[in-house]
């Protein structure tokens, strides 16, 4: 289990893969329907192309039979030019071809690779905290570039091999069709070797990107400022070491056995048809010898000549069958992630306030992660706007799951959540995020400048407001001490300010989003009690005026909120008050104690 996984989170797992899915291959095609027009003019270009390829050998045959036992010198300087010519032309199409596929094919990874993101984007948190970051990763980087071959050379090389191989029929039946026959006979065993050594590639395909994703996972998690100072700290560098070098280990030996699968078979291919010649001389020998009809020389070597120009697009076509095989695994990969259902999506005809004042409302609100466990039961709360409510409890009864219902981070399994007594379902997703601004624990910076990381809330933001924002919570000067003051780069994760530093930084984040209501999850349970005030100032600077959610460990921090829920089991146990509920001697009292006694221990 992930170290931020909840204990009643099950860890996210892809559906099972349906082998039957004959829809896929119908879907990939999809993916080149806005390009067809390109497509179109690659087909136009490959079909130029093969026609310029097959006349070469009747050129050749002229040149044989007829220029040169004429002694036409005129006629062989045509020939010999318009062979030239093909030449040129066939190049010509051929850069055409290269540059219009390989847009195509960069286009359409650049749409995967968008609609993945997006699509993960939209997916609630609970996705993010049972999957690994680093199978995210894997799935965008690792299995979209490893489809960069299929789509961007794949639909003109099926193309250009496959109207190749007809034309060169065409042409070797024009020529002689006893000697076609023989050059056929063993196409179909060729077909049915590469079918079978694409559906092992798949297979092995498949592994091996799982292996990736579990190596992209380890670096991800072991790499990171968090994971070197962890892995350091607790003297597990060389295992880790081990560890990577084992899983480095296994994907080696994937990779040989994709390099590998059906090589000798697809050689056996290649050696047949490289062979062919002779067995075409062989067969007109006899056929000469047992008073068969006589094949001219330049037939016979326009014939081989067009027989080996067959042989390149048959090995190629039989290659990419095997290519797109493979590939299956892969799109299959990417189709999980695509085809995950959007749980928390914007409403159909979505309401948009204007003005929000700010009054929160949970009315019978049920929550459970799954089936087995109700986080929250019944929740009847009413905050209103511009006041402050105060949410305690022991862990796991269920304040950060509150908390989180109110910005849609999850939906709620019963009863609704009101922002302004509409329900957030139906607020326009551009309300929500304008009406809630979220300050937890885990402050999250990116490796940018300070300022950057600001305008991250408000990309429009000015230096003026920048400066203000940072002023209001408390950490302009610290900042403009800096060498670079607001040009300063964080860092990974944020790690070259303090803990206090960062909870600042992301307050001053906030502050510049200027939102109505404002959640507070266990934004100063980290620090230490001298960081803590300064925070504290800086957190009561943004509360005022806002209605504000505090969900609090330490409850030093929510004495002054207007009301105190004490949550226990997920269930409202007391309410009021810090008075009223320390006179009443109940559960809050008693956290009461803890902590003085926990004060007093220090």
């Amino acid at each position: 289990m992930r170290p931020d996984m909840r204990p009643d989170e099950p860890e996210w797992t892809p559906p099972p893969a349906d082998p039957e899915r004959p829809a896929q291959v119908r879907r990939i095609l999809r993916l080149f329907r806005p390009y067809r027009g390109r497509l179109a003019v690659v087909g136009l270009l490959v079909a130029a192309s093969s026609l310029v390829t097959v006349a070469s050998p009747f050129l050749l045959r002229e040149v044989l039979d007829v220029a040169i036992p004429g002694r036409r010198t005129g006629l062989l300087t045509l020939l010999a030019l318009g062979m030239i010519a093909a030449a040129v032309v066939n190049s010509v199409f051929g850069v055409l071809q290269t540059l219009i596929s390989t847009t195509v094919g960069q286009r359409v990874m650049h749409d995967l690779r968008a609609s993945v993101y997006a699509r993960l984007q939209s997916m609630p948190l609970a996705f993010f905290t049972r999957t690994r970051t680093g199978e995210v990763q894997s799935r965008i980087a690792n299995d979209i570039g490893g489809m960069q071959a299929t789509v961007t050379s794949t639909a003109t090389s099926l193309v250009s091999n496959l109207t190749g191989v007809v034309a060169t029929i065409v042409a070797m039946l024009a020529l002689d069709w006893r000697l076609t026959v023989v050059s056929l006979l063993l196409l179909p065993l060729f077909v049915w070797i590469s079918h079978r050594v694409g559906r092992e590639r798949k297979k092995i395909t498949s592994q091996r990107q799982k292996q990736m994703a579990a190596m992209a996972t380890m670096v991800t998690e072991s790499l990171s400022v968090s994971g070197i100072l962890l892995g350091r700290t607790m003297g597990r560098a060389d295992s880790l070491t081990a560890a990577f070098s084992k899983e480095s280990e296994r994907l080696v030996g994937l990779e040989v056995r994709a390099s590998m699968a059906g090589r000798w078979r697809m050689s056996t291919i290649g050696i047949v048809m490289a062979a062919m010649p002779a067995v075409l001389y062989w067969a007109a020998g006899v056929s000469l010898k047992t008073g068969g009809p006589e094949i001219s020389l330049g037939t016979m070597v326009a014939f081989v000549s067009l027989q080996q120009g067959l042989l390149r697009p048959t090995v190629s076509l039989l290659s990419t069958g095997v290519q797109v095989q493979t590939s299956l695994a892969l799109f299959q990969r990417i189709f999980e992630y695509l085809d995950l259902p959007v749980e928390i999506a914007e409403p159909e005809r979505p309401v948009r306030l204007e003005k929000i004042r700010g009054e929160v409302r949970f009315e019978d609100v049920t929550f459970a992660y799954d089936a087995a466990r109700t986080t929250l039961d019944g929740i009847d709360l009413t905050v209103p706007a511009g006041k402050s409510l105060a949410v305690v409890g022991p862990t796991g009864s269920g304040k950060s799951t509150l908390g989180h219902l109110v910005p849609r981070l999850y939906d709620v399994t019963g009863g609704r959540v009101l922002i302004d007594g509409t329900d957030v379902r139906d607020l326009d997703f551009d309300t929500l995020s304008r009406a809630v601004g979220i300050v937890s624990q885990e402050t999250y910076l990116f490796h940018a400048s300070v300022a950057d990381n600001l305008r991250f809330a408000k990309p429009d933001a000015t230096d003026e407001e920048i400066r203000a924002a940072a002023g209001a919570a408390q950490i302009h000067d610290h900042i403009a001490a800096l060498p670079d003051g607001y040009d300063t780069v964080v860092g990974e994760r944020g790690h070259r300010f303090s803990g206090g530093e960062k909870q600042r930084l992301a307050l001053a984040r906030t502050i510049l989003r200027d939102p109505p209501v404002l959640i507070l999850d266990e934004a100063t349970s980290a620090l230490d009690t001298r960081t803590e005030h300064a925070v504290q100032r800086a957190i009561d600077a943004l509360s005022a005026g806002r209605t504000t959610i505090t969900i609090a460990h330490r409850l030093s921090t929510v004495r002054s909120a207007d009301e105190i829920v004490v949550l226990d089991g997920g269930r409202v146990a007391e309410r009021g008050t810090h008075e009223q509920l320390v006179a009443a001697g109940g559960r809050y009292a008693a956290l009461v104690r803890r902590d003085v006694r926990a004060v007093v221990a220090v």
